[in-house]
């Protein structure tokens, strides 16, 4: 599944200020005749349960009761969600891992991290069952595949905390059969994706390593907007992140068959037993509600978060040493408890 980290790394770098040389305005259309105000939001990839907040609250109505028009842009392979915010091609859009925006702060892309959806970012790393693997620490010195983004992004993180060296990367496409073949391959992963379809396809159920469990301290799945919107208003950001925890709220805890529906219109390879697997793990892991946002709500950030990432990652020479943290992510809209009142109505408490 090669959303996941097709944005990161340095990579997008060019293509961000290749971008920017095209910018449009980025001001919210008109106000649709009902007074709603429309707004597009684009993903970073085909429409699945790792959305399934957004879809949700499309579904239920809690964007239109906060007065929007929303239309969701489904991603892909093709679709680059920087880009597109970067060009004003669309007024929200998800970044998927941290280096996003940090990556977008860089080059001054004009753009920043408004709420995380996950807390903790979904990478792992896959084996088969094996008695020399127990722990990624044992994994050093072994061969790994993974994407040629991946190398710019959490493998820098990999090598800094367990000492992993770039002679241990093989390339990976995206595609399990090598793995499945091999019973000492190791490889990258998502958490709710690729161990589902090893199992499925080979009926082994692989190792599975979370990295956010081993101390990787990168949020994901950002909602992401344009810094014109967020400074002229400041309302529509508000409104949007709001209603989006509202979503998430009912999309993991109430009934999500009215998302899932809106899921499966977008992408019918989304089946039910994908779906269900996936809730099923978002919930289990604490993916999207756990840790900090038991207090202040879905989607929550923090400053100290934040500076744990970046200072990770400068200290692995990914960014300079005096990047302004304030150009890639802002706390106005979260940490307010939204959502909390609704998530103890779907729990009964």
């Amino acid at each position: 599944m090669n959303r996941t980290l097709m944005l990161g790394g340095g990579a997008i770098l060019a293509a961000i200020a290749v971008a920017l040389l095209l910018v449009l305005d980025t001001a919210a259309p008109p106000a649709t005749d009902d007074d709603l105000v429309h707004v597009s939001f684009a993903t970073d990839w085909k429409a699945e349960a790792e959305h399934g907040g957004f879809y949700q609250a499309l579904a239920k109505g809690y964007y239109r009761e906060a007065g929007l028009d929303v239309s969701i842009k489904q991603g892909g392979p093709a679709v680059n969600v920087p880009q597109l915010l970067a060009t004003g091609s669309v007024d929200f859009g998800i970044g998927s891992n941290a280096f996003i925006p940090l990556n977008m702060a860089v080059v001054n892309a004009g753009a920043k991290a408004v709420m995380a959806t996950f807390q903790k970012d979904p990478q792992v790393l896959i084996t088969h069952p094996r008695d020399d693997v127990k722990s990624i620490a044992d994994m050093k010195g072994k061969p790994i595949m993974v994407s040629d983004a991946t190398v710019s992004a959490f493998w820098q993180w990999l090598k800094a905390k367990y000492d992993f060296t770039d002679d241990q990367i093989r390339k990976y496409t995206f595609n399990t059969a090598p793995f499945i073949a091999d019973e000492k391959a190791i490889q990258q992963g998502y958490l709710s994706s690729e161990p589902y379809t090893i199992e499925k396809r080979s009926g082994m159920t692989p190792q599975v390593f979370l990295l956010a469990d081993a101390g990787y301290p990168g949020y994901a799945s950002f909602i992401m907007a344009p810094n014109e919107l967020i400074a002229e208003r400041p309302e529509v950001v508000r409104a949007f992140v709001e209603a989006s925890i509202r979503g998430w709220v009912d999309y993991l805890y109430g009934d999500p068959a009215p998302g899932n529906a809106l899921i499966k219109r977008d992408n019918p390879d989304a089946t039910d037993d994908l779906l269900a697997h996936s809730i099923s793990v978002l919930k289990e892991n604490g993916i999207v509600d756990s840790g900090e946002t038991e207090t202040l709500g879905i989607g929550a950030m923090t400053d100290a978060r934040w500076r744990d990432f970046y200072t990770a990652m400068r200290d692995a020479g990914v960014y300079p040493a005096d990047l302004d943290l304030d150009k890639a992510y802002t706390l106005a809209f979260v940490n307010k408890g939204v959502g909390l009142e609704l998530e103890k109505k779907f729990k009964g408490e």
